[in-house]
């Protein structure tokens, strides 16, 4: 007997089949069935499940000598399953890796409840993955099992059959089956719900829910949704049979006149011609199963008394009224960019204020985050304020005024002040004075190619103008560098008459100074379990890529090497996106502060991202993963070979990567020596005073700096790996020859 029967029910979806079915067999939980259901499908439906069932015996095909619709080929499916538990998933949808492993263990940990409910994510042609809504309703905090009167709130979450798994022998007692017709997930789902003993949730996504261009029952336009009446009908027939179920009526009444105004209101559904019958029958229905007590909103109110014109004039009122609202809104934009052009053209003519500095970054805090601290250390005549998103706030320290991007401050600062400090592109509206100082930070070391060299790779350059490019590096005074390498590249591919600054980055000025306390109140302050090997994941952005998605499976990474590691997750900020969250990977996607999770961290696990350079200031361990680095290097370009000259061990697959962390080839002497040479090359100048050499050369006019302290006398601050017993496990004497043939 298995534990899982996965029903997968197939009929015109021979583009989409194989994915779905892969998707299930590829499982890394095995115990399952897979119940594919062929409900006389014109096209290879039944092909595609024959051909599975040949190659793996979990796969049991059911052909019906007729098109039964998907709710009997959903009973079909259920007639010849043997499983404990129960799993729909239509044939154009597919489970999310390790969904079964999760689901099995959530029933375990919560006592074999009658039906677990878990979530799910919308993906799209375009790439785009969108979860749920309502996935606060599935919280996992709290008492479970529990009934449905304890959590009243999942009703809200999409009435489908596919989110949940329920208990076989739960669903034979009770009789449930799937009636004909459109929405045949509602007399199934909500009876299910209101009867089950025990029911339980999961926070995570397990099926990605296809949104299909064409093709999709939902999308069609037909009589067949007036199946919709019927199927309500059903439900109250079902308790008018339970009358412990009583209390749900009035639930049950609100999501039915909310799913018939959905259903009328959508563009496309109902035929020409069919509102007004529609309309009728749901006056019926709400006259047939109205409950006593307060009545809901407008839309109620129209079906109710039926007022099919009235509906119809609401929604024509409504389109014109958000019509109107664009064009007043564009209008106002219009007039607000004029007055601001207006405003910073008065401000240029005004006197230029030799104590005001004007800071922004692109991401989070940065070197400007970094010079703006030692601007009010070291030059505290001149008065700071930084320009940046209120969601960018958070990343900034307390002290410098808050200007928003595009405001009349933000223009009045930009016009006076002597001093702009960014790493990012000014506005092409910006004026550079006579007497401003313009300095260019830029965000890190480079690895991949940039500016001019980006002509040659158009994937990668996109619709750069970099004629504009040139024209605001002619604005720049002064570029930072963190080493030769930078500066001999940023010279040749952003050529200008700037004075480059090769005082090291100031950025990581932190990492020099932090103390140990600071690591652990950061690591508290993450999460990080005591005695933990945390584990920083930081991938770069693909330009080959549309979507970012991981490249590495972190679940199971983690599954092999026990529960000593964590990784704290995050993705390159323009992914938009999460690596993953749960058990022992921690999102951080969201933190501000990219140097505080290197100093949380025991080691950095990175492909291509710039941030190696940084973190090999703190001499901690850093592995390197190349999968892809043939066609990264095709597509953008590297301006050396990183895996000749890497900074400590290197992976090319993720079983070569689990294989370095387990046999501890990651912090191993090879390791230790290729991370030394690294340093030596790209980290000369990061002592901790980076910030404090550039404070004094460009604003005070300095020009005898604060000598830079060797790399020999700098004493990073030890990872809290260092300190544990897990730093006196013996290391193999000799590299794996996976790690160490570079």
């Amino acid at each position: 007997m298995p534990r899982f029967s996965v029903i997968v029910p197939a009929y015109k979806v021979q583009a989409y089949l194989s994915e779905c079915l892969d998707s299930v067999l590829s499982q890394s939980y095995p115990d399952l069935e897979v119940i594919a259901v062929d409900d006389c499908s014109p096209d290879a439906c039944g092909a595609i499940i024959d051909e599975y069932a040949a190659r793996d015996t979990r796969v049991k095909p059911v052909h019906l000598a007729e098109n039964q619709g998907l709710g009997r080929a959903r009973n079909a499916g259920m007639a010849e399953a043997s499983g404990d538990y129960l799993v729909f998933l239509d044939s154009d949808d597919t489970l999310t890796p390790d969904a079964l492993r999760a689901v099995a263990d959530r029933i375990k940990d919560s006592g074999e409840p009658d039906v677990l409910v878990y979530d799910y994510a919308r993906t799209y042609w375009d790439g785009r993955t969108v979860r749920n809504q309502l996935s606060t309703q599935l919280t996992e905090e709290g008492p479970a099992p529990f009934r449905l009167a304890d959590r009243p709130g999942l009703l809200r979450v999409l009435m489908v059959a596919w989110n949940k798994a329920y208990r076989r022998e739960f669903v034979e007692a009770q009789g449930f089956a799937f009636p004909p017709g459109y929405y045949e997930d509602t007399p199934w789902t909500f009876p299910v719900l209101m009867t089950a003993e025990s029911i339980a949730t999961l926070d995570r996504v397990c099926v990605h829910y296809r949104q299909r261009r064409q093709g999709n029952i939902l999308g069609t336009t037909s009589r067949r949704h007036f199946d919709l009446f019927e199927q309500y009908d059903r439900v109250f027939a079902f308790v008018d049979e339970h009358p412990e179920l009583a209390a749900w009526r009035p639930e049950l009444f609100r999501r039915m006149i909310d799913h018939y105004a959905v259903v009328f209101t959508k563009r496309g559904r109902l035929p020409r011609g069919s509102h007004g019958d529609f309309l009728r029958l749901a006056r019926a229905h709400y006259l047939r199963h109205r409950v006593p007590g307060p009545r809901g909103g407008l839309r109620h109110t129209l079906v109710r008394h039926g007022l099919h014109r009235t509906f119809r004039a609401l929604r024509l009122a409504a389109a014109v009224r958000r019509r109107a609202g664009r064009a007043a809104v564009k209008l106002a934009r219009a007039l607000r960019g004029r007055a601001l052009r207006l405003h910073y053209r008065v401000q240029l003519r005004l006197p230029l204020r030799a104590d005001r500095a004007v800071f922004t970054a692109a991401f989070g805090r940065g070197d400007p985050g970094a010079l703006e601290e030692a601007f009010r250390t070291y030059a505290p005549h001149v008065r700071t304020a930084w320009i940046g998103h209120p969601e960018q706030q958070q990343a900034v320290p307390p002290g410098p005024r808050r200007l928003r991007p595009g405001s009349a401050a933000c223009w009045t600062a930009l016009a006076r002040s002597k001093y702009l400090v960014h790493d990012t592109v000014l506005d092409r509206g910006l004026r550079k004075r006579r007497g401003q100082v313009v300095v260019q930070t830029r965000r890190g070391t480079p690895l991949k190619h940039m500016g001019l060299d980006l002509q040659e790779r158009p994937a990668a350059a996109r619709d750069t103008d970099f004629g504009e490019l040139l024209r605001e590096v002619d604005r720049w005074d002064h570029v930072l560098s963190g080493n030769r390498h930078s500066t001999l590249t940023w010279e040749r591919v952003l050529p200008g008459r700037y004075t480059t600054l090769e005082h090291g980055a100031p950025r990581n000025d932190v990492l020099q100074r932090a103390t140990t306390a600071d690591v652990t109140r950061l690591r508290e302050s993450l999460g990080i379990p005591e005695g933990a090997v945390a584990i920083l994941y930081a991938p770069t952005f693909r330009d080959h890529h549309r979507t970012q998605r991981p490249a590495l499976d972190l679940e199971r990474i983690l599954r092999r090497l026990g529960p000593r590691f964590v990784v704290l997750a995050r993705p390159h900020p323009a992914h938009g996106g999460s690596l993953g969250s749960g058990g022992r990977i921690i999102d951080v996607g969201g933190h501000p502060d990219v140097a505080s999770l290197c100093l949380a961290s025991d080691t950095l696990l990175t492909d291509y991202s710039s941030i190696m350079f940084d973190y090999a200031n703190l001499d901690r361990p850093i592995v390197v993963y190349t999968a892809d680095l043939e066609a990264y290097e095709a597509v953008r370009g590297t301006y050396f070979d990183l895996r000749a000259c890497p900074p400590g061990a290197v992976a090319r697959t993720e079983d070569e990567l689990i294989d370095i962390f387990a046999t501890g080839h990651w912090r191993g002497s090879r390791s230790a020596q290729l991370r030394a040479a690294f340093r030596e090359r790209f980290c000369p100048y990061d002592d901790g005073r980076a910030a404090e050499r550039v404070v004094r050369r460009v604003v005070l006019g300095e020009t005898e700096l604060p000598p830079v302290l060797p790399l020999a006398e700098r004493k990073p601050v030890p990872s809290a790996c260092a300190r544990s017993p897990l730093a006196t496990v013996p290391q193999p004497s000799a590299p794996a020859p996976v790690t160490e043939s570079h």
